[in-house]
């Protein structure tokens, strides 16, 4: 072979004069540096994949708890305890989903960023799966109820442990004046998966008798949420695993600190960010499941019918997303997290009038909610994740997003359902109020602190 066409780095076919100085452009040949460059957009692919999988899931679960569990593990009870007690297991997974963060984070200490995400994910599919094959009150009694607890605290170890880092490197990939329309895409996977999830209930609720219902269709959901499972485990693992992700996850410092440290030095800021995002967090349960407990307990609006009106509400919510990332890059994304608190407040005040309407008022209800989640909720995650040192900034994102999803949406719905059923639904504005309100304060403290930080 020709030495004059060996670059010292063993690169064959460019010419040795070149060696160590920069290609000119149109030259045909990548640098090292353009090669390991990554795209937001491919980014973003990951995390929409991965999050509207995990959504999906979610959502299965909670419409479940509404249309199916009651009747299937709590038949013993009424209805509204019945639900109210499937709701109290439906908080189960926000509970321990700390601790599953911490576990799946030592995982990735001792093997590696791919093993932590698919042990996470299988452990997602096996508990999701064994929902669906659960016996019910009736044939197990108590052990049934065990059981499906246990795998919804399994369901909620697994989400924790799914962390992979791809929305703060998506936030940190993000071109200049634009980290509020990057920042949304990963939220676009909270109204894909909540529309799949309602339609297929749809559809099997309209196309069976009530009996086949309960007896067997309400399973299909759960094997369909292990198989998209399936397919964005493969999706996500594409990603991470390769070189160029892991290079630019380590140059972010996008890896696992010590959670002692975190807190003793910035654990304010953990805090700060998981009530910075509290009013879209508790309107997400709100005009998602709560709504649809109303209506089958109280309402004279038809299940299908208004999971009809529901998705259409989550085709609202997307669209309202992207609209969310072009206020967030004009305004800033805490001033629209602020002016968007106020206005689910105001939107609070109505919800007694609209729930108790009957079917319009309902509608109304469900379909302005959900534009103001989307728009909120496309800039919820984050808003304050740069406050972090880098060393610290994996860590406590994932952290940060756990306990705003415990305080804000964990027992949202029951909450809701338990207060509205014995004290009225102003019960439902008082509990958004107070999200408003930890959301307002928590903004106004953390730019009292930057503030204090520059002086």
């Amino acid at each position: 072979m020709n030495s004059s066409t060996l670059s010292t780095s063993g690169t064959v076919g460019q010419p040795l004069s070149t060696v160590g100085q920069p290609l000119p452009r149109g030259s045909g040949v990548a640098t090292q540096e353009e090669q390991d460059a990554i795209a937001p957009g491919d980014i973003a692919v990951g995390v929409v994949i991965g999050r509207a999988s995990e959504y999906f899931d979610f959502f299965v679960y909670g419409i479940a708890s509404v249309l199916v569990f009651p009747s299937i593990f709590f038949p013993h009870l009424d209805r509204l305890e019945g639900t109210l007690w499937a709701f109290a297991l439906l908080a189960l997974a926000f509970v321990v989903r700390p601790i599953g963060t911490l576990a799946g984070m030592e995982i990735q200490r001792r093997f590696g960023r791919s093993v932590k995400l698919t042990v996470a994910l299988f452990l997602l599919g096996v508990s999701t799966c064994t929902i669906a094959v659960l016996p019910g009150y009736n044939t197990w009694g108590g052990a049934a109820i065990a059981l499906l607890a246990l795998c919804r605290i399994g369901q909620g170890l697994a989400l924790g442990g799914s962390w992979d880092g791809l929305p703060s490197l998506l936030a940190l990939n993000a071109p200049e004046g634009r980290r509020g329309w990057y920042a949304m895409l990963g939220q676009l996977g909270a109204p894909i998966g909540f529309l799949i999830a309602s339609a297929l209930f749809a559809y099997l609720w309209a196309s069976l008798a009530t009996v086949d219902f309960l007896s067997w269709g309400w399973r299909y959901p759960f094997f369909a949420a292990f198989a998209i499972n399936v397919v964005a485990l493969f999706a996500r693992l594409r990603l991470v695993v390769t070189h160029e992700y892991e290079k630019n996850l380590e140059e972010h410092e996008l890896d696992p600190s010590d959670t002692r440290e975190l807190f003793a030095l910035q654990g304010h800021n953990v805090f700060i960010g998981a009530f910075a995002a509290l009013a879209s967090y508790a309107l997400f349960h709100i005009v998602t499941v709560f709504p649809l407990s109303w209506v089958m307990l109280y309402g004279d609006q038809g299940v299908g019918q208004f999971l009809s009106v529901q998705i259409a509400g989550a085709l609202l919510a997307a669209a309202a997303m992207p609209i969310s990332g072009m206020i967030a890059d004009r305004i800033g994304r805490r001033s629209t997290l602020g002016m968007l608190a106020t206005t689910i407040g105001i939107f609070s005040l109505f919800t007694p009038i609209l729930l108790d309407s009957g079917s319009m008022g309902q509608n109304i209800f469900i379909l302005v909610g959900f534009v103001l989640l989307g728009l909120s909720y496309g800039q919820s995650s984050g808003a304050v994740t740069s406050n972090f040192l880098p060393r610290f900034r994996y860590t406590g994102a994932a952290l940060t997003s756990d306990l705003a999803w415990l305080i804000g949406a964990a027992f949202a719905p029951l909450v809701a359902l338990g207060l509205s059923a014995h004290f009225g639904l102003w019960a439902v504005t008082v509990y958004l109020l107070s999200g408003c309100a930890c959301t307002l304060v928590a903004l106004r403290t953390n730019r009292m602190l930057s503030m204090k930080d520059k002086d």
